[in-house]
């Protein structure tokens, strides 16, 4: 396992000056006010996904050991950085994924029983909405912003409507416009990858690869084998003529 380059990070900041911190935490608030984002400030810290650290199942904890569902090796490097007690930012932020990505690999972990179901359940609604599995309304349902007959209602007028449906929902009065925005600007950013580092990339291939690197690897494996079966049984045929 890597280190931990979020926490190093987070010890730099926290190693400043009070003066600076006050000057960071002035900017970052005038910035999250632009973007229509101001409500993240007054979040509680457990409330927050990439905050989040995700707790292996027992069920988990076995695959990781033996990989006996021969499972993405994406998915087996995720079990084991909650093994190790990281957060989703940090998962994401050492291993160079976004996270939208890490959000994925949380939610098919969640389904597969590999990992605990969060206690707070405003967690598994990010998540969900993130990696696409929770649409708009969904989201907001999950959240608990609004009620089932609400989004029944908000879905029967979007059938016979050209706005979104986000826009119906605060039209309904059910939603706020800066919820929309918050929502909004945070799955866009989800789908950015950010290195906080650059020091830190990998020179090589990172840990976390994609299916298809995976697979070529493995094909080029193969094909490396089958050259040395080859030689093989080419030198056993010249080894039997001559005792012929």
């Amino acid at each position: 396992m890597k280190k931990n380059i979020f926490i190093e990070f987070i010890n730099r900041v926290e190693s400043f000056p009070i003066w600076l911190k006050q000057i960071i935490c002035i900017k970052l608030s005038e910035d999250l006010k632009k973007e229509v984002c101001e409500k993240f400030l007054s979040e509680k810290s457990e409330d927050i996904f990439s905050l989040y650290i995700p707790t292996l199942t027992f069920k988990g904890s076995e695959e990781l050991k033996n990989h006996t569902g021969g499972l993405d090796l994406n998915i087996y490097n995720f079990l084991e950085y909650c093994e190790n007690n990281m957060n989703i930012s940090e998962i994401s932020l050492n291993t160079f994924l976004s996270m939208e990505e890490v959000a994925k690999y949380f939610i098919f972990c969640l389904e597969q029983g590999y990992v605990e179901k969060p206690e707070n359940i405003e967690i598994e609604a990010m998540a969900g909405f993130i990696a696409g599995k929770f649409r708009t309304g969904e989201y907001f349902e999950k959240k608990g912003l609004i009620t089932e007959d609400q989004l029944k209602k908000a879905i029967g007028i979007s059938e016979n409507s050209n706005k979104k449906f986000a826009e119906i929902l605060v039209d309904l009065g059910f939603i706020t416009q800066q919820d929309v925005c918050a929502m909004l600007a945070f799955k866009d950013e989800a789908k950015k990858r950010f290195v906080l580092d650059f020091n830190n990339v990998p020179k090589g291939k990172s840990e976390f690869c994609d299916k298809e690197e995976m697979y070529k690897k493995q094909i080029a494996d193969l094909k490396t084998e089958n050259e040395q079966l080859k030689k093989r049984i080419l030198q056993l045929l010249e080894i039997v003529k001559k005792n012929d």
